[in-house]
């Protein structure tokens, strides 16, 4: 249960005076060499029963509203995550997105699985939903690495957003996999009907869908506020409606929702580019429409009726209010989440967790992701860090829970979650530290090598 000892007035004292600080302190916050994540994750753990025992979080109870919670915050961070990715899917910049996602992951998984199985010694099962559950690196908590806005072509921010974006629904289907061995051993027909259903069918089904629902919706709504000068047409609403049919509508036609839901939000920012091509603004980019920035940038305070006649102003003004509104409810839901995690520790820490988390953060993705970009558009400083960033957080969350709600019981059940608790931890505070230095230094590299080139841009 969480929160016996506090009232509800209390806990929405508690809230606000978290968020006031944090509101406040961010320009000091900023200059330390730590993540807002990680200090949600110490604020969760002094008032956890560890310390000040204000609260207490059985993850096995709390399981099934606490997917819901993670799996609204997953939902919401992939479309605003989609939405900020600008590039053509055929360029270059995807092709990091494209490794990591795919033949990483898979690496990941198996890699992990053996780990589980034989240094753990887990079972079969419950080594693969482990290795699962951990694979995918996480939309929500990885804002300081990921694309900043649309206007950022930084390649390894690139990858890691696609990354992030692709493989939270990739991941899926070897988390369902795992569930159907442990209920059962698993045969050549369940494989088959698996890797037709769960593989063949929903990630292509799930992207196609996603893509299409959000281009397609973004164009009429952009074509219809322009027609009719509307000012004041909701953003919000709009944004919601697509994550929920997009969504809704994956898993009605049994594929991945949470691949259309970020299909959806790369199908939005594509038909923002359809706009601005088709009638870009006259004031941007002159007579060369390749150079058009995007069309956010063109929106500046109040929008009058005579500017939103301009097709590319309509569609800054979508995506502006947007990802405005997105990021908004992501950071809520990071504090929440996150402040969860520490509570949750006191109970479900262990210290088997360490060897897995060393063998996932040291050992299997960098010199996986090492091997597998050396030959895309990447340098190896790019490639360092990206296999460094593998941050784990609320997506491995929302499928821990999914698992303690689809038939994981008793000690495997306790078992599962103190490893993913404690490994999401881990993550949290090794990358949290980590995060500020190594991208300072990035920033730097990347300054210095336009100043040797003589560059006022720093090759991305």
């Amino acid at each position: 249960m969480l929160g016996q000892s506090l009232t509800f007035l209390q806990w929405m004292a508690l809230t606000g005076a978290l968020l006031l600080v944090m509101a406040l302190s961010s320009a000091y916050l900023r200059r330390l060499p730590i993540s807002t994540s990680a200090i949600y994750l110490a604020i969760g753990v002094a008032i956890g029963p560890s310390w000040l025992a204000w609260s207490k979080l059985d993850i096995t109870e709390a399981a099934p509203w606490l997917e819901r919670l993670t799996e609204v915050a997953v939902t919401v961070s992939l479309f605003i995550g989609g939405l900020k990715m600008r590039l053509p899917l055929r360029h270059d910049a995807w092709k990091a997105a494209y490794w990591l996602a795919g033949p990483l992951m898979l690496v990941s998984i198996g890699a992990l699985a053996l780990f589980g199985h034989l240094i753990l010694g887990l079972d079969g099962a419950l080594a693969l939903l482990v290795a699962a559950i951990l694979a995918p690196t996480d939309p929500v908590l990885a804002g300081a690495v990921s694309v900043n806005d649309a206007a950022d072509k930084d390649r390894m921010r690139y990858g890691l957003s696609g990354e992030a974006g692709f493989n939270d629904g990739a991941a899926f289907p070897f988390v369902v996999l795992a569930l159907e061995w442990q209920s059962g051993p698993l045969s050549a027909a369940s494989l088959t009907s698996w890797g037709l259903h769960r593989l063949l069918w929903a990630v292509p089904a799930g992207l196609v869908l996603g893509f299409l629902l959000g281009r397609g919706v973004g164009e009429l709504a952009v074509r219809v506020r322009s027609h009719h000068r509307d000012t004041n047409a909701p953003s919000d609403f709009l944004a919601l409606a697509l994550i929920f049919l997009s969504y809704v509508g994956a898993e009605a036609l049994g594929a991945w929702g949470f691949l259309a839901v970020f299909a959806a939000g790369v199908g939005l920012r594509n038909a923002e580019l359809s706009v601005v091509r088709e009638n870009p603004h006259p004031e941007a980019c002159g007579n060369d429409r390749r150079t058009h920035p995007p069309a956010e940038q063109l929106v500046q305070g109040r929008v009058t009726e005579e500017a939103a006649r301009e097709p590319a102003v309509a569609a800054g003004r979508l995506v502006a209010e947007t990802i405005s509104f997105g990021d908004t409810v992501e950071r809520l839901l990071e504090v929440f989440v996150v402040v969860l995690v520490g509570v949750a520790l006191a109970r479900y820490w262990t210290w088997r967790a360490l060897p897995l988390a060393f063998a996932l953060f040291f050992v299997v993705r960098p010199l996986a992701t090492r091997v597998l970009l050396a030959r895309t558009p990447t340098t190896r400083r790019q490639r360092w860090l990206m296999g460094w960033f593998g941050i784990r957080g609320v997506g491995s969350l929302y499928y821990l829970c999914y698992a303690l709600s689809h038939g994981v019981r008793g000690a495997d059940a306790r078992m599962v979650a103190s490893l993913v608790l404690s490994v999401v931890a881990l993550s949290i505070v090794v990358h949290g530290l980590s995060a500020q230095p190594l991208l300072a230094y990035y920033e730097r590299t990347l300054a210095r090598v336009s100043k040797r080139r003589g560059l006022t841009v720093a090759p991305r």
